[in-house]
């Protein structure tokens, strides 16, 4: 059976096919960024990554409109640790210019967050300005995994190494990926289910130089409290934020003090 995530990686080959065509100019001066596991590692209170979404496979349109660079300011104003931007376009409607618009305006750590298949797609997160990119243990093998973790963290990226289940964490934890994040969205049937943070805080080294970041799910406060209770560094919240009325009182409403106790 075709899974939403074999459809996205499918397309995904067509769009990198069309950025091979093209040609990168090198950008030169590229401003330091803070390093996102940093803030997260040191941090009493959950770190809250906000995302950039216009839309999604199981949503639809989330905010067809929205100004990235204007949303960006707001997470930066909001105390955000680190700004996600989507750059996939045939299912979230993203793009490397919403990135590099993301990148000019704000100095704190940016997420290049897409399907990661190919390393002319590093070039590219890089060139836009991000300081991060994510890799999704379920999209790839175990040879392209090392390969692009290897060749990510070359170009000076910090990597989020997202994984689902107990296998993809001990692929994870092989890399030496000191940003885990655990997917509570099953990329293969789109539903959500926050106890999968649970499952695999529950086998989690917290006594290494890790953090664990839950993604997908967080809406209220409730909801942060349960993954800091958990254990989790930080949180990725994406449609919550886009769909809130006050950027700024959404997080702070999420920046609970590690342990689930609100500041």
């Amino acid at each position: 059976m075709t899974t939403i995530l074999d459809k996205i990686l499918l397309e995904k080959k067509n769009q990198v096919e069309e950025m091979l065509k093209e040609n990168l100019p090198e950008r030169k001066n590229i401003p330091k960024r803070p390093s996102l596991f940093e803030k997260m590692y040191q941090s009493e209170h959950l770190q809250i990554i906000s995302e950039i979404k216009r839309a999604s496979p199981s949503k639809g349109l989330i905010a067809e409109g929205v100004d990235p660079v204007k949303q960006a300011k707001e997470y930066y104003k909001a105390g955000a640790a680190c700004i996600s931007v989507l750059t996939d376009t045939p299912f979230f409607q993203g793009t490397f210019a919403d990135l590099a618009a993301v990148a000019a305006a704000v100095p704190m750590p940016v997420l290049c967050k897409d399907f990661m298949i190919h390393k002319v797609q590093f070039d590219h997160a890089k060139n836009a300005g991000a300081s991060v990119v994510l890799l999704i243990v379920a999209a790839l093998n175990e040879v392209d995994l090392q390969d692009f973790y290897s060749y990510a963290t070359d170009l000076g990226l910090e990597v989020l190494v997202e994984v689902h289940d107990e296998i993809e964490l001990a692929r994870a934890l092989k890399l030496g990926a000191k940003l885990i994040g655990v997917n509570n969205r099953d990329l293969r049937t789109f539903k959500v289910d926050l106890n999968r943070t649970a499952e695999i805080a529950a086998i989690f080294p917290f006594d290494e130089e890790r953090v664990l970041i839950s993604e997908s799910g967080i809406w209220e406060t409730e909801d942060a409290e349960t993954v800091a209770e958990y254990g989790a560094s930080g949180v990725l919240v994406g449609e919550s934020l886009m769909r809130s009325g006050d950027v700024e009182s959404a997080i702070r409403s999420l920046q609970v003090k590690r342990g689930g106790i609100s500041k």
